[in-house]
């Protein structure tokens, strides 16, 4: 029996995220909806097998973004090209900027100090990447995407992580092509990306000054 099969992923009732407020794209009042959603009457661990092809469900995807401003003020965004070997197959041999992925049942016991969503986004990034440099993170926004069969079973929770050089690898060998591009030039590989990537890039880099580096 396969992971996917066996893996239990923390969802939501897409109910609960239509009451607070549908939305198609990305939104950046993210304590309307966290706040709500992390609620333990409205988190719950289900199938994974199940969960991606169940729209009354939504599963939650901590989705990072790691970026390097230059001495010269030029914002650089680490990539990749997802390979055949990741767990979401509809997403493979496509771009990506975020780095996450599902926040398993196991979380919510590994560490009693954390919430479950902060265990599984540190899980996630220590076994998916190698980060060489300290950096700064913080929650810039949520991602829903009904218009493709992989958004309209997930929701994601969208973190931009400022390092100080860039210096990010890949961890798992399914993350290919990787590395921090440009932003003209990964405006230039727009058409390769995943919706999320897409999303992520018009909405929150359209302006290279549109969300500042954050500082201590």
């Amino acid at each position: 029996m396969s992971l996917v099969q066996t893996e239990h992923v923390l969802v939501v009732p897409t109910e609960v995220f239509h009451r607070l407020g549908y939305f198609q794209g990305l939104c950046r009042d993210v304590d309307r909806y966290l706040d709500e959603l992390f609620l333990p009457e409205h988190m719950s661990y289900r199938p994974r097998s199940e969960m991606e092809h169940d729209p009354s469900y939504k599963q939650l995807i901590p989705y990072v973004i790691f970026r390097h401003v230059d001495s010269q003020g030029q914002p650089w965004l680490f990539q990749y090209t997802r390979g055949k070997g990741q767990g979401e197959k509809r997403l493979h041999s496509k771009r990506s900027i975020g780095v996450g992925g599902h926040i398993a049942s196991e979380d919510a016991s590994a560490d009693g100090q954390r919430h479950p969503y902060q265990e599984g986004m540190r899980r996630e990034l220590e076994e998916e990447v190698v980060i060489g440099s300290p950096f700064h993170e913080r929650c810039v926004g949520l991602i829903n995407d009904d218009e493709t069969e992989v958004g309209q079973v997930h929701l994601g929770v969208v973190h931009l992580a400022d390092v100080a050089r860039p210096e990010v690898a890949p961890r798992e060998p399914e993350i290919i092509s990787a590395g921090f591009l440009a932003l003209d030039h990964l405006r230039a590989l727009r058409d390769e990306m995943e919706s999320w990537s897409r999303i992520c890039l018009d909405a929150l880099f359209a302006d290279a000054a549109v969300i500042g580096p954050t500082r201590d």
